[in-house]
């Protein structure tokens, strides 16, 4: 395996011929992501069909809209001093105009509370609410600025009564079960109720898409352990994240983020201006090279790219780059041995650890497991352990979901029925796939062969041995 973190790339209709994409996955990417508030379903579906030709082990994900809050698509943008006042009210179709801004939520007006901020396109202007009236609200101006039509309106630690899901929403959510996507990451998720709702429209077609949640405002932190224990993980969005809260917070909140989804087995994505400037230039500043690093040592399970690769100059070398810089820091971690802790006292959670520490010990070269649903890779991947996990499934969408996960390789196979068919088909596979040698050592963790009852044991042993035993 050529590196354990994965590398989830966004993917507009701007570019996304079969070329382009075969490039994107040859240097590294693992996940491809749709935005579903730039594009439409017809595009949705093309870039898919795209994707699932080229290879089929990539996994897809599609964010949702969310309950977000736009200035007007009506009228026309202007421009505001500092210390001037300005108007807004809540009316989708409102025309906005010099000293008054719209809106697309109409109870934008009596939610918002006056010397409650208000933060328009990414925090480029900033309000503050010195009076309310029955129908707008008059805000005076931080800094002199230009309004523009159709960007995004935040209100710091302010809970609105917006709905969860759009109607484009639950389009897209009908959408991605029809075409088998992987993943759906949610936007501005504040509860767990959030997800339920969700579940419940995944639930009612017998869908196993996962859920990610993007935790993009205050709410959102100050709940985290409700929201990780009902999702499959979440995505630490630092881009609404930085204009909510002060900028010196996010390391922070994202560093402990990570350590609360690798404690409770759920995937971490880290997400936004990972390569900000390549968009535009050939070559990263340090800093940036200097957050993917932290990100790979904190050991998330992903890093995300956003316009870098949806619409950027310079997306192949963007990918090509973050892969080098996963990859050296992830061979010097290499050199120090992990300190872990079981966590849970259940079968599972336990024969994973104990397969992991037996690594720190030996020289293990890979570790192999067979799963029906992805679990025990998921629990394995969890222990954040040097050695390679390469996970056998009994189906495509386990080994698709598989790749969000670290550390884990996910392959198809054919159902088998006893220890010695698992053993005997997947050894002699990564042995012709040049992954193993017959001197390898490699730990096996395996009992389900087929049915969803999880590990039951743990074998060490050479290539070798495992084979003839087999035969």
């Amino acid at each position: 395996m050529d590196k354990k973190t994965k590398i989830v790339a966004t993917i507009s209709d701007k570019i996304s011929t079969n070329v382009y994409l075969s490039k994107l996955f040859e240097k590294g990417v693992n996940v491809v992501r749709l935005n579903t508030a730039h594009q439409s379903v017809d595009e949705s579906a093309k870039i898919i069909e795209r994707v699932r030709a080229i290879d089929n082990s990539i996994a897809v994900l599609i964010d949702t809209k969310g309950p977000e809050i736009r200035t007007s698509s009506f009228g026309k943008a202007f421009t505001v001093k500092e210390s001037s006042l300005v108007q807004i009210k809540g009316n989708p179709q409102g025309e906005s105009e010099e000293g008054l801004l719209y809106v697309n939520y109409e109870n934008f007006v009596k939610d918002v509370p006056v010397g409650q901020r208000v933060l328009v396109d990414d925090g480029d202007v900033a309000l503050t609410v010195i009076e309310k009236q029955k129908d707008a609200l008059i805000c005076k101006v931080e800094n002199t600025g230009d309004i523009k039509l159709r960007k995004g309106v935040n209100v710091p630690n302010v809970k609105l009564k917006l709905p969860t899901l759009s109607h484009k929403d639950k389009t897209f959510i009908d959408f991605a079960v029809a075409h088998d996507v992987d993943y759906i990451a949610h936007s501005f998720v504040q509860s767990a109720d959030d997800i339920f709702q969700i579940r419940k429209i995944l639930d009612k077609q017998n869908s196993t898409i996962r859920l990610i949640a993007k935790i993009e405002n205050q709410i959102g932190v100050d709940n985290i352990d409700e929201i990780i224990e009902v999702s499959d993980g979440i995505m630490v969005a630092r881009g609404d994240l930085g204009i909510e809260l002060p900028a010196e917070k996010i390391p922070v909140i994202q560093r402990e983020l990570v350590k609360k989804c690798i404690r409770k087995n759920k995937m971490v994505i880290i997400a936004t201006q990972m390569l900000h400037s390549m968009i535009l230039n050939p070559r990263p500043t340090r800093a940036e090279v200097n957050d993917v690093a932290t990100a790979v040592y904190e050991k998330a399970d992903a890093l995300m790219l956003s316009g870098e690769t949806a619409g950027g100059n310079y997306p192949i070398e963007t990918v090509d780059l973050m892969s080098k810089v996963i990859k050296e820091v992830e061979n010097a971690v290499r050199k120090y041995p992990i300190k872990i802790k079981p966590l849970g006292e259940d079968i599972l959670s336990v024969l994973s650890h104990s397969a992991v520490l037996a690594c720190n010990s030996l020289s293990v070269k890979a570790i192999i497991v067979d799963t029906q649903s992805g679990r025990t890779a998921r629990y394995l991947s969890a222990y954040r352990g040097h050695i390679p996990v390469y996970a056998f499934c009994y189906n495509q969408y386990a080994m698709r979901q598989l790749a969000l996960s670290y550390g884990v390789k996910a392959f198809m196979m054919q159902k088998k029925s006893s220890r010695d068919g698992f053993l005997k088909s997947t050894i002699l596979f990564l042995v012709e796939q040049q992954i193993l040698n017959q001197d390898d050592l490699v730990v096996v963790v395996g009992g389900s062969f087929g049915t969803a009852n999880g590990a039951s044991f743990i074998e060490i042993s050479s290539v070798k041995n495992l084979i003839d035993f087999a035969e």
